[in-house]
């Protein structure tokens, strides 16, 4: 020991530089050990009860259930608008209307085309009384007669037409509800049909409406419930159902075949659902709640049944089970497993 202690006192850095390297040594060799021995264990995940969700997503836009798109019939002077964009109106409420000067005087000459008319008929009528009476009618008297009637049926026609085309100068709302749209709100100007529209929505009831891509439209049933989240209120959820599967299928933009679909939605309070709004929908087609479930990762095949290898007592058994729900990430296992036991993800890490 003291030719030790000796050759220390010689040597002081090189003593100090072996007695830190054995230190070192001391630290490293074990965490390394450790760490070959951590990346050797498989990766596990803990079997849990919790709730599972069978869900297909969508987007969509907001809709009125009850919602109108009026134009004028014919083309004309637009000569009175009474709303504008915002505007409350009740059911029948005329809202615009075409310049009627011309189609007031029409009508006036049709009054009277159909007067003359009918007077016409009345003198035939009269003038072939006592031969209609002795039935003495010859088929020259009965086409007088004939075109006498057809004259006037012809009269009343034209009067009718004239009559429905100054009605229709004037647009009313067959609904009580908000206008959203007024394309030419400004007396004065000649437009056609095409190019004067008002629409009209009823802000009480609403609706979320979507396509849906043909292969999720099977496991689509009305009166599922649906999470709504819209663009304008990105932090709250609603819930609402379907309550419309569309029969006749739709072209995406993409190409792709799908199929529309109406959502419901609660309360219109303070009409904060507006036509026009995007959000995304998730439409729950099965959910369990407090099940046992397990990582997808965990299962696999082998001769058509299912399986999963637990870590117990630090050894790998495989054990058989029996699946129940699946969504995308995790599944339900019915029978094999228990609530805690360590099961096996991946052999290494």
């Amino acid at each position: 020991m003291k030719k030790i202690f000796s050759f220390i006192k010689r040597h002081k850095f090189f003593s100090a530089f072996i007695l830190a390297l054995v230190i070192l040594l001391g630290i490293t060799i074990p965490l390394r050990v450790k760490a070959t021995i951590k990346k050797n264990q498989p990766q596990t995940t803990v079997v849990k009860k919790e709730n599972l969700r069978l869900s297909i997503s969508a987007t969509g836009v907001i809709q009125s259930e009850n919602q109108v798109e009026l134009k004028f019939q014919t083309s004309g002077l637009l000569a009175w608008v009474g709303v504008n964009e915002g505007d409350r109106v009740k059911k029948w409420q005329a809202i615009a209307s075409l310049d009627k000067r011309q189609l007031q005087k029409t009508l006036e000459k049709e009054m009277q085309t159909y007067l003359e008319e009918r007077w016409d008929f009345e003198q035939t009528q009269d003038d072939y009384k006592e031969t209609k009476k002795r039935s003495l009618l010859t088929d020259s008297i009965r086409k007088i007669l004939d075109k006498s009637q057809f004259g006037l049926n012809k009269a009343v026609l034209d009067y009718e037409i004239s009559n429905l085309t100054v009605q229709l100068a004037t647009i009313s709302s067959p609904i009580e509800g908000i206008v959203t749209h007024v394309e030419a709100p400004i007396a004065g100007v000649n437009i056609t049909p095409a190019t004067a529209g008002f629409t009209i929505a009823n802000p009480e009831k609403m609706k979320f409406t979507s396509n849906i891509d043909e292969v999720d439209i099977s496991n689509i049933k009305v009166n599922q419930k649906v999470l709504i989240t819209l663009d304008a209120y990105p932090d709250e959820e609603f819930t609402g159902a379907v309550s419309k599967i569309g029969f006749a299928s739709v072209t995406t933009k993409g190409g792709g075949t799908a199929f529309p679909l109406e959502v419901s939605l609660p309360e219109n309070k303070d009409l904060r659902f507006k036509p026009g709004m995007n959000g995304d929908i998730e439409i729950i087609s099965e959910e369990k709640e407090g099940v046992l479930t397990i990582s997808n990762k965990a299962l696999y095949q082998k001769d058509d049944r299912d399986f999963v290898k637990i870590l117990e007592n630090n050894k790998i058994k495989e054990i058989e089970v029996k699946k129940g729900l699946e969504t995308d990430t995790k599944t339900e296992i019915i029978e094999g497993l228990s609530e805690g036991q360590k099961v096996i993800t991946s052999e290494k890490s």
